[in-house]
């Protein structure tokens, strides 16, 4: 994994940025080969990915729902008097756009409908 501006590159042509909506990395495919790809500008310090990224998990992933979840296990947790798992069920959507990542509506975190710059990941 090598860094450059505020994308890691990660073999198979992936690269990844820091999201700081869901306080992960997200991984996005740029070159040839199986599976969905998003176009790239080349440009690591300001990049822009098309079309839209789209990170979900527990039952917000399709044919998932119904089934047990993070909420379910979280919730049977704390019921329980346990600690919940650290995970949860979530959705990020976001548009990068000239380094700055703009987080639509139907995101499941705080930063929901804002904008804001992408940062190296030592900067998080």
């Amino acid at each position: 994994m090598a860094a450059r501006g505020i994308l890691r590159t990660v073999e198979g042509g992936r690269l990844m940025f820091w999201c700081p909506g869901c306080n992960e990395a997200h991984v996005v495919t740029v070159s040839e080969g199986p599976g969905p790809r998003w176009g790239f500008n080349g440009d690591y310090a300001r990049p822009t990915f098309t079309p839209s990224v789209v990170v979900q998990s527990g039952h917000y992933v399709a044919g998932q729902e119904g089934k047990t979840c993070w909420c379910k296990y979280n919730a049977e947790q704390v019921a329980a008097g346990k600690e919940p798992a650290p995970f949860k069920c979530s959705v990020c959507h976001s548009f990068v756009t000239d380094g700055q990542i703009q987080f639509l509506a139907d995101c499941t975190h705080a930063l929901a409908g804002q904008t804001v710059e992408l940062h190296a990941f030592d900067e998080k």
